[in-house]
């Protein structure tokens, strides 16, 4: 595994996961369950999230270098627009995100149910994420699967624990709106040397 590899992924999925419904998800979760189960079910969730982004990243890499780097371009670029367009609606989508969380956490569970409980919920609302296309598209950029994995696995970790454990005074200090936007100048930044390597492998 290769620890740089693994940290970049890690410093590029945790900006664009912080402001993400899957922070509220797990908030949520959090407020209406003990939170250690929560957090156990939502990074099971994780786990497989993670492992189908880096087979599709995986099949990516098969296609030739100047295509695998366009398409993991667009997908950056994509995530960008995604996190830069939403910033103004952050504080309104994040009561939105709540009050839907809250219907679908459903009625109260104890013990193995709320690993179950919580797993289901963030499964689904994690299918097809940004962080899901942008896993897919680090892993086919870097043809590292286990390195991107561990990295992506472990941002997506941090921010639930972040969220179970500290959710609602972490958003008293930092605006999403904020996050947001970092996340898609990080975002922008992988979009242009993608387009970098595009010109590079063509030249």
């Amino acid at each position: 595994m290769d620890l740089t590899v693994a940290a970049t992924t890690f410093a590029l999925i945790f900006p664009v996961e912080l402001p993400d419904k899957t922070f509220i998800a797990s908030l949520v979760l959090a407020t209406r369950y003990r939170p250690a189960l929560v957090w156990i079910g939502v990074s099971l969730a994780f786990f497989v999230q993670c492992v189908v982004a880096v087979a599709a990243g995986g099949l990516l890499s098969l296609l030739p270098s100047a295509v695998v780097a366009a398409v993991a371009g667009l997908l950056f670029l994509v995530g960008s627009v995604v996190l830069w367009r939403g910033a103004a609606g952050a504080d309104a989508d994040e009561q939105a995100t709540e009050e839907e969380f809250r219907a679908r956490a459903g009625a109260e569970v104890h013990g193995v149910r709320v690993v179950a409980t919580s797993f289901g919920v963030l499964f689904l609302a994690e299918w097809g994420d940004l962080s899901q296309l942008l896993t897919a598209g680090l892993a086919a950029r870097y043809e590292d699967p286990v390195s991107v994995f561990t990295g992506s696995w472990l941002a997506l970790v941090v921010v639930a624990g972040l969220a179970v454990g500290l959710g609602r005074t972490l958003l008293r200090f930092v605006r999403l709106a904020t996050i947001r936007r970092v996340g898609a100048v990080v975002c922008l930044l992988l979009a242009l040397v993608a387009a970098y390597d595009v010109v590079r492998s063509l030249t």
